[in-house]
């Protein structure tokens, strides 16, 4: 039996649970989970925004420990640290052959499966296919990726998803370059990797709005430039940094209409919008059909930072190393798995809470 943070109904508190969790399977691995970001797509998950199977063990962005390998795998060993990845690629769909493994045809079968139980033999769900909200968990090989050993675990996990998405938004979806405006919308640990990514290939100026003032500072210490305060008079502002124009690039890491109309409006004609943030399918953004012809912009969603796991964790990593990156300014506070439901009241305060295990 492993503790865990279990969801036994959409809209309920998370409570802390014993699952029983197996040997893994043919191609599985077993991790002792060693830390989990608190990510607002757990959130999600548990009030109803996206879909879930319950019960379920969330937490999707986790990094720790290979303590048991199944028959056939032999891309890790017991020993290595590995960071989760919550999309799998089967390497073998349209997707994945086109080079889109971000968008694998089967990233999400795995679950939909359960994969341990309660002590009665409900069974339970991994959320995300992942459910790195509990002291172990069981994950297809596919579903790990191998980092150095000197990675601080809680710095491993934001690689999981923050930093992945919101650098592989600047560095893969929208492939900016050095001298490019930037603004970013909502700075979460999301946005404010976005920010770091942006520094990172000299893009500038780099502006980050946000709905708190406080976060002028956190904006700053990321990479911005600029800081403005979101609201009626922002995208205004923006335009007033880049020559009256707006930015080259634009990033909504919110998923709010209101917020991806702001950063459409912040960008300027014949830029790009990058919407990273994920809304909820209730939620409707209208443009007109002129404003779509005459401004001539670009509108990309973003998956996972149009990322491959594989090659993008050794990139970053990479560019940890060179000091481009800073892991360490992400992760801002930590709680264990009883503080998760408070976690989730402070999701948007900047950086990412870990869930030390």
């Amino acid at each position: 039996m492993v503790k865990a943070a279990v969801l036994t109904r959409q809209g309920g508190q998370l409570e802390v649970r014993d699952i029983a969790l197996g040997d893994p399977g043919p191609g599985q691995v077993k991790v002792r989970v060693h830390a989990a970001g608190v990510c607002h797509s757990d959130l999600s998950l548990a009030n109803g925004t996206l879909l879930q199977e319950v019960p379920a063990v969330l937490g999707h962005e986790g990094a720790g420990v290979v303590t048991a390998v199944g028959e056939g795998v032999a891309r890790v060993v017991p020993g290595d640290h590995v960071v989760l990845n919550w999309a799998p690629a089967c390497r073998e769909c349209w997707f994945c052959l086109r080079g889109e493994p971000w968008l694998c045809a089967h990233a999400e079968d795995v679950a939909r499966e359960p994969y341990a139980t309660l002590d009665d033999g409900t069974p339970v769900y991994p959320g995300l296919g992942t459910a790195a909200f509990a002291e172990e968990t069981i994950v297809p090989a596919a579903g790990v990726v191998k980092v150095p050993d000197t990675v601080p675990m809680a710095q491993a996990a934001l690689l999981g998803c923050a930093v992945q998405t919101g650098a592989g938004a600047v560095l893969n979806t929208a492939r900016v370059r050095s001298g490019e405006s930037v603004v970013v919308v909502g700075l979460g640990g999301v946005g404010l990797s976005a920010l770091q990514a942006a520094r990172a290939v000299g893009a500038g100026p780099i502006i980050g709005v946000d709905v708190t003032e406080a976060k002028a500072d956190l904006a700053l210490q990321h990479g911005a430039t600029d800081f403005v305060v979101s609201g009626a008079g922002a995208a205004k502002a923006v335009r007033k940094l880049t020559g009256g124009r707006g930015a080259d690039q634009a990033f909504d890491c919110v998923g709010l209409p209101t917020t991806i109309r702001m950063a459409w409006s912040a960008s300027r004609r014949g830029g790009s919008v990058t919407v990273v943030g994920v809304g909820s399918k209730a939620n409707v953004v209208e443009f007109s059909a002129l404003e779509l012809y005459w401004f001539g912009r670009t509108l990309h969603g973003c998956v996972y930072g149009s990322s491959d796991p594989d090659v993008a964790i050794p990139r970053l990593l990479g560019l940890v190393e060179d000091g481009k990156l800073d892991l360490a300014a992400l992760t801002t506070a930590t709680t264990d798995l009883a503080g998760v439901n408070d976690a989730f009241e402070q999701l948007g305060t900047g950086g990412r809470t870990i869930v030390e295990l």
